[in-house]
């Protein structure tokens, strides 16, 4: 095959292909990847259903959404999507939102979930269950807190839809087993957007109307009712918000909605689930109901009893008056009227019997306070108090005078002592001029050490001269 013929503008390649080229590393290619991606695609909504879960240690949840032809891998770290986390199932259809990027270490494309919702009725299932989880974690559906229903109900309030079916249902069975049963009608939508809040706002209008009434004409319970449906008709009973009136009800509640099959979040918050609204009509109405037949056997037993009572009355009637014609209370009465004069005679005789003795006791004290003679002994004590008055200052005088002649002895005897008294005899007192030092020994004086002599009148200084040794004259 000839070559092609080469124009003027043909020049050949400038450069080898080995000049041209570019070469990655793998980690800057995944990088160049993954930077398109965040790039060009960035967040998405994906639906699939889930696979491969694992959930790790640390919080994070990886697993892979698949649909028929092929899956994606996906990663739900710690904190992204909390209220949703703990229903990831394998198996379960989800639309997840994320971020779509490359994880580098494996090169492998993955999304980063932000959100998760859940399909179809199985999304109402989903949170169906969640809040079912949340309000039994609370407390919610505690046994220990599900009040008894009362044994005969005279008043009750009703929540349900005035053009319902179970409305219906309610008032013709408890209109035959219960005729005469009040009931307040308290009328809500029960199924469609806003259903819960006029539930719960009309369980609570009930609660604020039987505080407004006097104790003997308040409610005995309330009754939530509805027919059945599916779980989007039924939907209004699950909403937290109908939970929370029903826990704080002062009212017990009776919760009959949908079918037997049927449960919703109401039926285990309530105090009593009846599986249907008929149910629950005649759970209500048991009390009186089965009280028919003992009322209506019960007036005959009331007539025989009453009679059987009036004969036990006529037979004690006659016993008595048997026994007070027996007694012949004017003859006691008589008695005990002469009995009280024995006893006020009695007590008069022992008054003046006390009375007497009373006096002589007197009069025998009077005498011999006369034979003490106070005024006398009283003057001999005042006499012997002078006498010893006097004797304790003669004693005392004597006792100064002695102290005083001691102090004189012993003040004399301290002149004698005093070196004044030696001085003026003709005595001196020899001391060294500079430190008032008294000398003793004439060894100890050195030559020209001034001196100071002191005499009776006055001092004299010197200097001491020829200091003669021991044993010359």
């Amino acid at each position: 095959m000839s070559k092609p013929a080469k124009t003027q503008w043909d020049f050949g390649e400038l450069f080898s292909p080995a000049q041209t080229r570019q070469v990655l590393t793998v980690s800057e290619l995944t990088a160049r990847v993954r930077r398109l991606l965040e790039k060009q695609v960035g967040q998405v909504w994906v639906t699939g259903e889930i696979s491969n879960l694992r959930r790790q240690a640390s919080g994070h949840c990886y697993f892979t959404l698949k649909d028929a032809g092929s899956q994606l891998a996906c990663v739900l770290f710690r904190g992204e999507a909390a209220d949703q986390r703990e229903l990831l199932e394998d198996g379960r259809k989800a639309l997840l939102y994320g971020d779509l990027t490359v994880y580098e270490a494996r090169g492998q494309y993955q999304l980063i979930v932000r959100a998760v919702e859940w399909q179809g009725e199985g999304a109402l299932q989903l949170a169906f269950e969640r809040l079912k989880r949340k309000l039994q974690a609370e407390g919610l559906f505690a046994p220990e807190r599900k009040r008894p229903l009362p044994a005969y109900v005279h008043r009750l309030g009703l929540i349900t839809s005035p053009t319902g079916a179970a409305l219906r249902d309610v008032l013709t069975i408890l209109r035959r087993r219960d005729p005469g049963l009040e009931i307040i009608l308290a009328p809500c939508r029960v199924q469609g957007e806003g259903a819960a809040a006029e539930i719960a706002a009309a369980l609570n209008d009930l609660n604020a109307f039987n505080l407004r009434q006097p104790p003997d004409h308040r409610l005995d319970l309330a009754l939530l009712t509805r027919g059945g449906g599916s779980l989007e008709d039924l939907w209004a009973f699950n909403e937290e918000i109908v939970a929370r009136a029903i826990f704080d009800s002062a009212l017990p509640v009776v919760s009959a909605v949908g079918h037997e099959i049927d449960f919703t979040i109401a039926d285990f918050v309530a105090d009593l689930r009846a599986p249907t609204p008929s149910a629950a009509a005649e759970i209500i109405s048991e009390g009186v109901f089965s009280a028919g037949p003992l009322v209506t056997a019960m007036a005959g037993r009331l007539r025989q009893q009453v009679r059987r009572r009036l004969a036990r009355c006529g037979e004690d009637l006659g016993s008595l008056g048997q026994r007070l014609a027996r007694c012949q209370p004017r003859r006691r009465l008589n008695e005990r009227r002469q009995r009280l004069d024995d006893l006020a005679e009695t007590l008069h005789q022992s008054a003046q019997r006390g009375l007497g003795e009373h006096r002589r006791n007197w009069l025998d004290l009077a005498r011999r306070l006369l034979r003490v003679r106070p005024a006398q002994n009283l003057a001999r004590r005042r006499e012997t108090l002078r006498a010893l008055a006097s004797s304790l200052a003669e004693r005392a005088q004597r006792r100064l005078e002695a102290v005083q002649n001691r102090q004189a002895s012993l003040t004399e005897r301290l002149r004698l002592l005093s070196p004044d008294l030696t001085l003026a005899r003709g005595y001196s007192i020899t001391m060294d001029a500079a430190s008032g030092e008294i000398i003793r020994d004439a060894a100890r004086v050195r030559r020209g050490q001034p001196l100071k002599t002191r005499v009776s009148r006055g001092e004299i200084h010197s200097v001491a001269g020829e200091i003669p040794t021991a044993g010359s004259t």
